[in-house]
């Protein structure tokens, strides 16, 4: 509860106030909360790609907090930000000279594409605020001080709100900017973000800080261990979050109502989810501490017990989905057929959410606590690009089957992902201390 429930409540406000801001699109139209939409994938994109790295590098962070070693945790933080900030340039890159061509990946719709393509070039030195925050995000959770993400995330995200609503309907004498607006709002919030964790790192002399030297200067074997263990995390992400963006590529060929349904959908489901997908931070955690520390049958067992909980949470979480999925939608400024999709989806997100809880957990909490990061890899990517990517565009594009019924085919990837991780976890073969005599530099 110390270290999943600041977590959960830091994912809580985020999707809150990220429904906040799709209901202030929203209210301007179906074709501009479409293109927000369609808009955000390259920012998901970067957002699960950073995630997944450090993702990578937070199972050498929990080991090392498991020996209480905060050298090594300080030289893989540093070493974090470098790939992350070098990632970032690319993105923001990208983001700037070639927004046109990210939505025309995604769209051909015209409208959507003008749209979108303001969007996605005012936001775009938000990639490189988040490689600094979300390496030191990484390491604070790690060493069990979730409590201080919480607190900036919750100033964050109620300004990003504040900011999104000032600049979009042109409110206290600013310009009234639309959706161009909602970007610059995010923008700045950003901003506060990064000069908050650096305080809260530097000025408050955290025990993750350290001189220039003390977070550089890595020894080859650190990286190199930490290169084979998150590139297949990175990898992992990468392939996840193209793959569910290819699922945007096809719906949103269907149509406008049916694409602005299923974003409505997705910012409602990520409300009940992500606060759920706290115990899989928790689990990575707690169990690479124990792994760390060498108790590999105590950290099995504590595993097992997390992803129970998960389950639990993942039930709870889909009947309070399904049961406020009718008066959430009636927010948002859609056409009755696009009411009548959303609702249809999100029954279908509920039903599931159990098991969606629980491979997450398996992926990114147990398997990767133990460094088993090319397992996980190819059992998502796998599940994903063979499966649910090709269900995708048959059922929406070829098929023509109403939207709804292509998302449920699509869910059914959960179902064989958790056949292939259950497997894996009563293996043992996950449960590994990753850190073992590591050199690291003074």
């Amino acid at each position: 509860m110390v270290i999943a429930l600041p977590i959960a409540m830091q994912s809580l406000i985020s999707s809150s106030l990220s429904l906040i801001d799709n209901l202030m699109v929203g209210s301007l139209g179906e074709k501009e909360l479409a293109a927000v939409g369609i808009a955000i994938q390259i920012y998901f994109i970067h957002w699960i790609v950073m995630f997944g790295f450090t993702s990578g590098v937070s199972t050498f962070m929990a080991q090392f907090w498991g020996v209480k070693d905060l050298a090594s945790i300080k030289k893989t933080t540093g070493f974090a930000i470098c790939v992350c900030f070098s990632i970032s340039v690319i993105f923001f890159t990208v983001a700037m000279f070639f927004p046109q061509k990210v939505m025309r990946l995604f769209t051909d719709i015209p409208e959507l594409i003008e749209l979108g393509t303001g969007y996605i070039r005012t936001g775009s030195f938000t990639f490189l605020t988040i490689s600094i925050t979300v390496p030191f995000t990484a390491a604070l959770r790690t060493t069990q001080q979730t409590k201080i993400p919480l607190y900036i995330s919750l100033f964050v995200f109620s300004a990003n709100a504040f900011l999104n609503y000032i600049f979009i309907f042109g409110k206290f004498g600013a310009p009234e900017l639309g959706v161009i607006g909602s970007a610059l709002g995010t923008l700045i919030a950003r901003c506060f973000e990064l000069c908050l964790i650096l305080f809260a790192v530097f000025g408050k002399r955290n025990i993750v800080a350290g001189r220039f030297s003390e977070h550089f200067g890595w020894s080859r074997e650190l990286v190199g261990r930490i290169i084979r263990n998150a590139i297949p995390t990175t990898m992992n992400e990468t392939f996840w979050s193209v793959g569910t963006s290819m699922y945007v590529a096809a719906y949103a060929r269907v149509g406008v109502t049916e694409y602005a349904a299923v974003q409505a959908s997705n910012v409602i489901n990520n409300l009940f989810t992500l606060a759920a997908f706290s115990i899989g931070d928790a689990t990575l955690i707690l169990v690479g501490q124990k792994l760390g520390e060498g108790k590999l049958d105590f950290a099995y067992e504590l595993g097992r017990k997390l992803l129970r909980v998960g389950i639990v949470l993942g039930l709870v979480s889909g009947g309070a989905l399904i049961i406020s999925s009718k008066f959430i939608i009636g927010l948002f400024e859609l056409t009755p057929e696009g009411q009548k999709y959303a609702f249809y989806i999100l029954i279908i997100y509920g039903a599931f959410m159990w098991l969606t809880v629980y491979n997450g957990i398996s992926v990114t909490g147990i398997l990767r606590s133990g460094g088993d990061t090319i397992f996980a890899m190819a059992a998502e990517t796998g599940t994903i690009w063979l499966y649910a990517v090709p269900t995708a565009f048959i059922t929406a594009l070829a098929l023509h089957l109403p939207i709804y019924w292509a998302v449920f085919f699509v869910k059914m990837e959960d179902v064989i992902k958790s056949f292939i991780l259950v497997k894996r976890f009563r293996s043992k073969k996950w449960a590994r201390n990753v850190i073992q005599d590591i050199a690291v530099p003074d």
